[in-house]
């Protein structure tokens, strides 16, 4: 049959009916048609358990009879996601947008975090499955915060959830946000003033309601934990536990996390979720997709399905990302294929959609997808590429390389982290990172270590996780490691990929120096340390030939990831003087600091 096309959305390039191979063109797939008119009943309300009443919309089908439903639990207005309601529900579906406790007319008192919202998950799941047009069959669906909802409600296992989709859903709060790997990031700053009231609010023009109308001058006032002061939030009850509570071990934090081995086994309903290579959220997606597959509580749970593609938070929006053009087929019908999931778990249609390959991936640089069994891709070699130099790498300009080869004896680097003058984030300066951006200006300076390949003689695709392992030391008590991945071009322009961070003092050296969200290490002045750094976002990029990998190391990516100001104390959002660190690395034969890169073989 001919693929209807849904408004906004390109339906030529729908993906995820691809034949179980390696490449091929995406081919349309059969869905859900717009069949019905739908009927509209606006702010009802729904009570908790506790009494609260949380506020809701309903969009249904103009018939008789009872449909499956699709919950959206959102903390934006229910009335923003109304389209796309009216849409699913067009499709056979009701659809239930609720404003999260206390937002909007809510009731209740709102938190982010608070771990009334997983309670609030499930009330609301056996709430719409009771309704006389609901078949008792439920399913959830939202992006970003919706997609922590998801996780949170699938946790507690609501007997009548089904299926989920968590679109860019983010991970436990020390692996992405409002902590990455112990680092706090600046967007999340922003939104925590945003989000400080039961409804948006604005300190002035600009992002996220306008609390960074000039980040790199806002960011720069200490302590962290007088933000809510210095950038006029509204009164909260959370904000300083976020900076209080700095390790994952804090009271507030433990309530609502949810990637453990015990809440995903309490996970019993299938998941399909999607990202994109630039999305800021990025962790949560492969890490749940694994995490279901080992822990899942039923055989369901354990057959999640990915997407990722070349996007960036704001997922299958554009072709197009900081420039870089990714071709026609960067853009799916994702609601189609999303009707086509809620068809099969919901509705009981057999579709095939258990034939689908689990995992499509976008490849930048050919720009095609592609399909695998499983992530890490089978076939995948992780192959280590050395830093080498005479012991000059700083800059662009310096003598640092990147080769297979183990080190010899070598001098180690040397760079100053002044906090008082961070490296710039290049491009990054108001919002989530944004595309493969051109970060060679940033590469000039003395405080970035520069280590490139040689001019590759051949394509070299990478797609998969990135690791490093770096041996390094520092002059203070605590300081931060940052390592990106880029993909130089003939031209020079350096093309930012991915990267790994670490705050040093969440290195846990009872685990060979792998990040510990816990608890907090000791640094040593001037003591090498190994520090494993699990890249937060991997890749999916051909290296043409011509071109050159790059890896660079710096103490600072500012505005995007806040200062560390090397004082090492135990709370960092508590410290106001900056201290001058004088950091090391070391690459030779006992000290042989490597990236791992995911290289996947000619022919696979």
């Amino acid at each position: 049959m001919k693929l209807p096309i849904l408004p906004g959305i390109a339906a030529a390039a729908f993906l995820l009916l691809v034949p179980a191979c390696v490449w091929g063109q995406p081919q349309p797939g059969d869905y859900s048609p717009s069949r019905y008119e739908v009927v509209e009943e606006r702010d009802r309300t729904a009570a908790m358990r506790d009494g609260a009443e949380l506020m809701l919309d309903v969009f249904r089908p103009k018939d008789e009879g009872r449909f499956p439903a699709i919950l959206l639990q959102t903390p934006y207005n229910k009335s923003g996601a109304a389209a796309r309601a009216q849409r699913f529900a067009a499709r056979g579906y009701a659809v239930v947008n609720v404003d999260s406790r206390g937002r909007f007319r809510s009731g209740g008192d709102w938190d982010p975090f608070t771990p009334l919202h997983k309670t609030d998950g499930y009330d609301l799941v056996e709430w719409v499955a009771r309704q006389p047009w609901c078949t008792g069959k439920v399913g959830t669906y939202g992006l970003s915060y919706m997609g922590w909802t998801q996780w949170w409600t699938a946790s507690q296992a609501p007997p009548s959830l089904k299926a989920i989709v968590p679109e860019v859903a983010p991970p436990d709060h020390f692996l992405n946000c409002p902590y990455q790997n112990g680092i706090l990031v600046c967007w999340m700053v922003d939104w925590a003033g945003s989000m400080s009231g039961r409804l948006p609010h604005s300190a002035g023009p600009g992002p996220y309601g306008g609390f960074a109308v000039d980040r790199e001058e806002a960011y720069r006032q200490t302590p962290y934990v007088e933000f809510d002061k210095s950038r006029r939030y509204l009164p909260t009850d959370w904000w300083r536990k976020w900076i209080t509570q700095n390790t994952s071990q804090g009271e507030y934090w433990r309530g609502i996390a949810y990637q453990t081995p015990e809440s995903y086994a309490r996970v019993t309903v299938p998941s399909l979720a999607i990202t994109g290579w630039f999305d800021a959220n990025f962790p949560g997606t492969p890490g749940n997709y694994l995490a279901m597959k080992q822990h899942g509580g039923t055989p369901a749970a354990r057959r999640p399905r990915m997407v990722i593609g070349p996007w960036e938070h704001i997922i299958n929006s554009r072709r197009e990302a900081a420039g870089v053009d990714f071709g026609p087929r960067a853009i799916i019908d994702w609601d189609g294929y999303v009707c086509r999931w809620f068809d099969f778990h919901l509705h009981g249609i057999d579709n095939g959609v258990l034939d689908d390959p689990p995992i499509h991936v976008f490849v930048m640089g050919r720009n095609q997808w592609r399909t695998a069994t499983d992530w890490p891709i089978p076939g995948t070699r992780f192959t280590r590429y050395y830093l080498h130099s005479g012991g000059h790498a700083n800059s662009s300009s310096g003598d640092g390389t990147l080769t297979l080869d183990p080190p010899g004896t070598e001098p180690p680097d040397h760079y100053t982290y002044d906090p008082h003058d961070p490296t710039p984030s290049a491009g990054f300066t108001n919002g989530h990172i944004d595309g493969p951006r051109d970060i060679s200006a940033s590469a000039a300076r003395q405080d970035v270590l520069v280590y490139t390949t040689a001019v590759l003689t051949e394509d070299v695709e990478l797609i998969g996780p990135i690791t490093a392992r770096l041996f390094a030391a520092t002059s203070a008590r605590d300081t931060d490691w940052m390592i990106r991945l880029t993909d130089v071009f003939p031209d020079g322009r350096s093309l930012f990929l991915a990267e790994g961070l670490m705050r040093a003092r969440h290195r846990d050296p009872e685990a060979g120096g792998a990040f510990n969200a816990e608890r907090l290490s000791t640094i040593n002045p001037d003591q090498p340390y190994e520090y494993t750094l699990d890249f937060w976002r991997p890749t999916g990029n051909v290296f043409a030939a011509g071109h050159r990998i790059r890896v660079e190391i710096s103490s600072s990516y500012y505005p995007y990831y806040l200062r560390n100001l090397n004082t090492g104390e135990d709370n960092l959002g508590f410290a106001t003087e900056p201290v001058i660190a004088r950091q090391t690395v070391f690459h030779d034969p006992s000290r042989p600091s490597h990236v791992v890169l995911p290289v996947i073989p000619p022919g696979k």
